[in-house]
């Protein structure tokens, strides 16, 4: 492997650290004692973040949460040579999936993170911004009919892969295929929400709600 690979490799590293750092956790231990992976769903997440600690730290939680998958994707150039430039494609598409990895398999808290959804809207703006915007408007316009966040969420990562390719017409494989697994990773990470909203006992989110509320 030369040297130029070896730098696409730590840049791959790199962003699985940097989906690694959970805020939510780190938040929570820190400001509130609290490790929010200890009540209502045991996700480190944005949605439980706002259940357990409150919806200041839980918007908190979605910034960085959201900038890391930006960022991650964004520092491309760190680890891009000449000779690998060709390669840039594929190297954001790893870099997106390694600091989701992070996210969701956290080195610094033992594996055990959130479910993504943030991270994924920050990779999706550097990766695809006009699908993202509209997905974000498909997300915003279901959670405010329903107050179901996972609902939200499938739904627009559902609709997310065909935005891509069929309104926005996004040409290069490698994009496309990786919107489809994105959409793919949501609605995976979400069966046992998808078990509960078919059961009806799915839990709403009241963004009037106070901290500590037990919520799944």
């Amino acid at each position: 492997m030369n040297s130029d690979m070896y730098l696409l490799v730590l840049g791959v590293i790199v962003a699985y650290l940097l989906g690694s750092i959970s805020s939510s956790v780190w938040i929570g231990r820190i400001f509130y004692h609290k490790d929010v992976r200890q009540y209502g769903s045991h996700n480190a997440g944005t949605t439980n973040t706002i259940r357990v600690l409150g919806l200041a730290p839980g918007i908190v939680v979605l910034l960085i949460d959201a900038f890391k998958g930006w960022l991650a994707v964004k520092l491309d150039f760190l680890f891009l040579t000449e000779a690998t430039l060709n390669q840039k494609v594929f190297f954001d598409v790893a870099l997106a999936v390694a600091v989701v990895l992070g996210h969701v398999f956290p080195i610094y808290t033992g594996f055990k993170g959130g479910k993504g959804v943030a991270t994924l809207m920050g990779m999706g703006l550097a990766i695809y911004p006009e699908a993202f915007v509209a997905s974000v408007l498909i997300f915003a316009l279901v959670f405010l009919a329903t107050r179901y966040v996972s609902l939200s969420s499938i739904l627009a990562a559902t609709a997310f892969p065909f935005l891509e390719m069929f309104v926005f017409r996004q040409t290069e494989p490698a994009l496309r295929y990786f919107s489809v697994f994105i959409g793919l990773f949501i609605i995976i990470t979400h069966r046992k929400n998808i078990g509960r909203l078919l059961r009806g006992d799915e839990s709403k989110l009241s963004l009037s709600k106070k901290k500590g509320d037990s919520c799944r």
